[in-house]
């Protein structure tokens, strides 16, 4: 090249790197190493990345870098017989990056600058160029065939199962699934080997149980947010959490998108993606559903069948499940019409009213603050207290709700959902607020429970609204401490019974009887002519019109 040449192009590089950082992705490591094959930019470069190195406390590789500074600074005594070879090994080294560009990127970094600065660039400057256009080139190819990474929101069902490989075929990445473990139970158990199976790299289990229980389904229980009357919001605030974790972990495997298997008529979309974008604004996101040629569950399952994939479910029964601590829901097939009654072996943790004890069971809960706390009697933990009163409720037939709710995305849809410990739970803490809660504050949360509701079973987790009616909901249950009784009898949640030392009932007041000084009925007769005043003005400015 001519000197013109070689000032600017050693000036692009320096600039080059001057406004790239030392990232952790390989294919901006070998950009970055194409920038800076220019003889003045490597001395200078050499210094540069071994300073960031050290910042990142990776000394392992600072021998490699002092070994390509002094081969740098003893070029000129370097005789042309080395050049050659280690050339030749350089080459190969770009050779092996191509085929394995998952390697770790301050290694990368550390072998292509030794070599660059101890072979390529002499060879360069005695004008024997041809060997280096060739690293050139490897080093392009390198660039277009470093893979992407995906991560996957990974259950082991069947979406989610037939999308690693779907992946790799479509994108040619490589997939990294995380499933979070907000009580599936021993679903869980075979997915390390299932996720292998389909193709995948690996697979996180996050147990994200503590922090679904105590941060999602308590607050939200204290606030008394039931979606449409009915729905108890079991897969809404899932999500949200499952997502935030995804977010963490892509950043940890350094990968460039996250994939989930939501269908584009549903809501988990939404509470996805828009928890993403909460926590990572720029993350590119793929949704297989809004892409594929795929139309049905029994064309999911054709295509896992012909890959040797083993999925959860068959074309006699091809129901959508989503199961966690709180609930487990059921949609799809003979469920989408309405006038078809769930068929008696659709419940797995909970029996029909029909076929629950002909004597009623007797259960107390306790709560402080709103969240509870002990089961009759018996002091446990968020998990192990949801899950005893799942036990409880769902041998008595309770918990079931078969609704048809209005979708954010503008449909409605039929879901079948048991519910067992919380229907209980939520019971016994509505009994315990109707004597703790004065009149205006428990008329208000009603409304605020409408719209937390929406929030969450919108996917606005993560908003300042959200926030704030949490933060109301906190203010008002600090006197919500105390004991509830409840009968279960076949399907039935019934108050039998409640104290709390916060109690606003006083029975001194309220009795049919003499109330002494704490009540005189004389004083209603007031209350009711300032109550009714408005009403009386009306009244006689009606009859005086009508004069």
């Amino acid at each position: 090249m001519t000197a013109e040449e070689f000032r600017e192009n050693s000036q692009r590089s320096i600039d080059l790197f001057n406004t790239e950082k030392l990232s952790t992705d390989s294919t901006h490591v070998l950009k970055s190493a194409y920038c800076i094959l220019c003889i003045s930019a490597v001395a200078i470069c050499t210094e540069r990345v071994e300073a960031k190195l050290d910042a990142k406390e990776v000394y392992v590789w600072t021998s490699l870098l002092q070994s390509a500074r002094s081969v740098w600074r003893q070029r000129d005594g370097t005789s042309s017989s080395t050049v050659t070879p280690e050339v030749a090994i350089c080459t190969g080294r770009v050779e092996d990056l191509a085929s394995s560009p998952r390697k770790k990127s301050e290694k990368i970094y550390a072998d292509l600058l030794h070599f660059y600065s101890s072979c390529c660039i002499i060879h360069l400057v005695r004008q024997t160029d041809t060997k280096m256009m060739k690293i050139r080139m490897k080093i392009k190819e390198s660039i277009v065939m470093a893979k992407m990474r995906v991560l996957l929101a990974y259950s082991g069902g069947l979406d989610t199962s037939i999308i690693v490989p779907w992946l790799k075929e479509n994108y040619d990445c490589d997939v990294v699934c995380v499933a979070g473990d907000v009580g599936q139970g021993e679903e869980l158990e075979p997915l390390h080997e299932k996720a292998k199976k389909c193709g995948a790299e690996k697979l996180y289990i996050e147990d994200l149980r503590k922090e679904f229980v105590e941060d999602f389904i308590w607050p939200t229980l204290k606030a008394g947010a039931v979606y449409e009357g009915k729905y108890l919001l079991g897969t809404s605030f899932a999500r949200p959490l499952i997502a935030k974790r995804l977010v963490e972990i892509a950043h940890k495997e350094n990968c460039t998108a996250i994939c989930h298997g939501c269908t584009g008529k549903g809501n988990d979309q939404v509470r996805f993606e828009l928890t993403i974008k909460a926590f990572d604004p720029n993350m590119q996101i793929i949704a297989p559903w809004r892409i594929w040629d795929i139309k049905t569950r029994e064309e999911e399952i054709d295509y896992a069948e012909k890959r040797g994939i083993p999925v959860p479910v068959k074309k006699d029964r091809p129901y959508s499940m989503d199961r966690n601590i709180w609930h487990i829901s059921h949609e799809g097939a003979d469920l989408e019409d309405p006038w078809n009654e769930p068929p008696e072996d659709l419940l797995l943790t909970m029996v029909t009213p029909e076929k629950a004890p002909d004597q009623p069971e007797y259960v107390t809960v306790d709560f402080e603050k709103g969240v509870p706390v002990a089961i009759n009697g018996e002091k446990l933990d968020a998990v192990d207290l949801l899950t005893k009163a799942n036990e409880i409720a769902g041998r008595n037939g309770v918990g079931c709700a078969d609704l048809v709710e209005n979708r954010l995305v503008g449909m409605k849809s039929r879901g079948v959902y048991e519910t067992p410990g919380g229907t209980m739970l939520y019971a016994a803490h509505g009994i315990l607020e109707s004597i703790t809660l004065d009149r205006a504050t428990s008329h208000y949360k009603e409304l605020v429970a409408s719209k937390f509701a929406e929030l969450v079973y919108d996917g606005m987790w993560y908003t300042p609204l959200r926030e704030a009616l949490s933060a109301f909901v906190d203010s008002t249950q600090q006197a919500v401490n105390g004991t509830v009784k409840l009968k279960l009898y076949k399907g039935n949640c019934i108050n039998a019974g409640v104290k709390s030392p916060n109690s606003l009932y006083m029975e001194e007041i309220a009795t049919f009887g003499d109330s002494h000084d704490l009540y005189s009925h004389k004083d209603s007769a007031g209350f009711i002519n300032l109550l009714g005043l408005p009403l009386k003005v009306k009244a006689m400015v009606e009859q005086k019109n009508k004069k």
